[in-house]
């Protein structure tokens, strides 16, 4: 008698791993375009235009690290804070007493501000870690409105009411501006590629599997402690960052604007707008805030209503987000993360 044997069908030996499209190619061939034309714009942009347009653009920057941070612990990690606001304010604050009081170039402050939030966040996580789900999440907001109130009664650096960022006394205007405008752009290079390279690597791989199940993860052998943990010190390295470079752009800091609620909230709507667990979303998001809010920000409480509105919106007909919707009617992938087996 014989026995029937189900084979697998064997791969093709001309088949080949894909790890690009046409799209993202094209992708990096106009961004690496569009960063070296921004790179050279405080030389040939119209004096009267390049103040301007740079300030511009170090508070996209700000935002869209901010939001990118955000999106790779919520969207990718599963974490949902809405205390990440306590991070950008502590990177903030770090930067300005360096600069202030220990005599360190402003410039210089905002990577070293951004890496002691880093090493806060570590202690801060075995807080953060006792909680799940919604607990995380209500209790995050709890541990920023602590550093506010810390930072609030701290008189050294100005109390509730703030104070300015002295160490830039002396450098012409010109100057900071545009080497504000050149930090910012590298970190915004920098935060794109990082991510984009972490999460095409197993540890990547390994993250979303955690996202979805951790106790499956866990099962296979991943460390989700160690992974989670790892996310969250980077992703507070990235707030932390994006809080001093706003702050060295806005020359003053205050516990109300360096912990405000509002950042986290306006991050939320960046990434759920752009594309939640998507590269691309807080790109889409960040342009279309910081759009809403150049036209329509006077309106004030109409303006607010508008955002939530169109949050939404946004949220009934496009549940993945602006860019998931392209990429679900074109097929566009920009930042492609995944493996494929083409001919």
């Amino acid at each position: 008698m014989q026995k029937a044997f189900l084979m697998p069908a064997p791969t093709p030996a001309h088949a080949r791993v894909v790890r690009s499209t046409r799209a993202s190619r094209a992708a990096l061939a106009i961004g690496v375009a569009l960063a070296a034309i921004a790179a050279t714009l405080p030389f040939w942009a119209p004096a009267e235009n390049a103040s301007s347009w740079m300030r511009d653009f170090v508070e996209i920057a700000c935002y869209f690290i901010f939001a990118t941070m955000w999106n790779l612990l919520a969207g990718y990690g599963g974490m949902v804070s809405i205390g990440q606001q306590a991070f950008f304010g502590l990177g903030g604050y770090v930067m300005l007493a360096l600069g202030n009081f220990a005599g360190v170039n402003a410039f210089v402050a905002v990577p070293l501000g951004a890496i002691a939030t880093a090493l806060i966040a570590v202690p801060v996580s075995f807080v953060a870690f006792r909680l799940a789900g919604g607990y995380f999440a209500i209790g995050t907001w709890v541990i920023a409105d602590v550093f506010r109130l810390v930072f609030a009664n701290i008189s050294a650096v100005g109390g509730g009411s703030g104070t300015s960022l002295t160490a830039l006394r002396g450098i012409a205007k010109a100057t900071r501006e545009t080497a504000t405008f050149w930090m910012a752009l590298a970190c915004v290079v920098a935060a794109i590629a990082l991510v984009y390279v972490f999460l095409r690597s197993k540890r990547g791989l390994a993250l979303l599997a955690i996202r979805d199940n951790e106790v499956a993860a866990e099962s296979q052998g991943i460390d989700v402690r160690g992974m989670k943990l790892a996310v969250y010190v980077v992703a507070a390295f990235g707030s932390g960052l994006a809080g001093a470079l706003y702050f060295v752009g806005n020359l003053r800091i205050s516990p109300d604007a360096a912990f405000s609620v509002n950042w986290t909230a306006f991050a939320i709507f960046m990434v759920v707008i752009g594309g939640i667990g998507r590269i691309e979303g807080p790109i889409i998001g960040t342009l279309l805030f910081w759009l809403l809010n150049n036209f329509f920000s006077d309106y004030g409480t109409w303006y607010l209503l508008g955002l939530g509105t169109l949050a939404i919106v946004t949220t009934i007909f496009f549940r993945q987000g602006l860019w998931g919707w392209v990429q679900q009617r074109w097929g566009w992938s920009l930042f492609p993360t995944q493996r494929l087996l083409r001919p």
